[in-house]
């Protein structure tokens, strides 16, 4: 409410101690207004002033409340203000703490990484050329161990073929000191050289040389080749699946052109390495002849028959199935067995191939009447030592 409203002229201090009289009273508002006489005389009786101050005071009272009301309640608002701020003062700062922890964890986390990462590099650095070392390593021994210098080559095979020289004029020797035969019905003569001929004639068919079967030649050239640059590890069953180097392709072709097929081979002195050369061989002849071509396998011991049987699973990608006496390759422990499945073999129009190991240390001679053998020949001395 506004104190103008109620402002009224001051009176002078003696009017404001006496009471208003009667004859003060205008006639003028008696007259018009017409006013009872118990009013007129209340209002002589209530001062005015009194009236206004007292009102005065009561709203400057209550505006003095509502003010220090309101005061108060911004110093409450205040010191709500000044803990929420330093509250967020001190998150913001936990925050800034975690924060730089956790970008110090993860810089060493980094850090951490990056070392092992370069650990690991070096180790595989270092396992890479420990690799490459021992690969050459690999290939010096190859060319130093394996059979690869024809000139040796040649003297060793020259010293078993007079080994085998010497062997028949012992037994040329032996033979005539034998009683003579009784003689002979005509009838068993004409059967044995009819039997003879067609040996010629089928040994004369199963010769490799160029000059006569150049067709055949080039045959066997290119499988060589082909299994020597382009091996195929996933060819299918009785082609060579593994790597052919330049010496065991010199051998093969040594083999098939020099020896005609029927011929030995000096040992490379690694049984799995003459594996390797007459599964190539087996390989070659198998495309020649298809189903007829039967490998019959001779050595001296269960154990070199074992590892005969893994190494041509391995090289020629058969199984278990491919071995018996009545199909695919047979394997043998003696000679007499071995000569015997032959001439069946040739009987039914079969081709025996057969391979004799460089652990026989004498080879019997009814073997070297069959179109195709092949015989691996060991060391000349450590045969001349056995036969001492």
């Amino acid at each position: 409410m506004n104190t103008e409203e109620y402002q009224a002229p001051q009176p002078n201090d003696d009017s404001s101690a006496q009471p208003i009289s009667q004859e003060a009273i205008p006639e003028s508002i008696e007259k018009e207004d017409n006013l009872p006489v118990s009013r007129v005389e209340k209002l002589s009786e209530t001062p005015i002033l009194d009236c206004y101050e007292t009102n005065f005071q009561q709203l400057h009272q209550n505006t003095i409340d509502e003010l220090e009301k309101a005061i108060i309640q911004l110093k409450q608002q205040k010191q709500e203000l000044t803990s929420e701020i330093a509250t967020l003062q001190a998150s913001s700062k936990n925050l800034k703490n975690e924060l730089d922890q956790s970008h110090i964890a993860m810089g060493k986390v980094m850090q951490e990484a990056l070392s092992q990462f370069e650990q690991r590099k070096q180790s595989l650095e270092i396992a890479v050329e420990q690799l490459e070392k021992r690969q050459e390593r690999v290939r010096n021994e190859m060319k130093t161990s394996f059979a690869g210098v024809s000139q040796d080559l040649a003297i060793r095979v020259q010293g078993f073929k007079d080994y085998l020289t010497g062997s028949l004029q012992d037994l040329a020797a032996a033979a005539e000191q034998l009683q003579l035969l009784p003689q002979i019905p005509a009838e068993i003569v004409k059967h044995t050289v009819k039997a003879r001929k067609s040996r010629e004639s089928q040994s004369e068919i199963l010769q490799f040389t160029p000059a006569q079967f150049e067709e055949t030649a080039k045959t066997i050239h290119h499988l060589i080749g082909q299994y020597r640059n382009q091996p195929d590890y996933y060819g299918p069953p009785w082609q060579l699946r593994r790597t052919f180097g330049t010496v065991h392709a010199e051998l093969a072709s040594y083999w098939f052109f020099q020896n005609g097929g029927r011929g030995t081979l000096k040992t490379t002195g690694n049984q799995l390495q003459n594996i390797l050369i007459a599964s190539a061989i087996i390989s070659v002849l198998y495309q020649l002849y298809g189903n007829r071509l039967r490998p019959l396998v001779l050595t001296n011991s269960p154990e070199r028959l074992g590892d005969w049987r893994r190494g041509l699973q391995d090289c020629l990608g058969i199984d278990r199935q491919d071995f018996g006496p009545d199909r695919g390759l047979a394997l043998f422990e003696r000679s007499e067995a071995v000569v015997q499945k032959a001439e069946k073999l040739q009987k039914a129009r079969q081709i025996p191939l057969i391979i004799i190991d460089d652990s026989e240390g004498q080879v019997s001679l009814s073997l070297l009447q069959f179109s195709l053998w092949l015989a691996f020949s060991a060391d000349i001395k450590v045969m001349r030592n056995f036969h001492d």
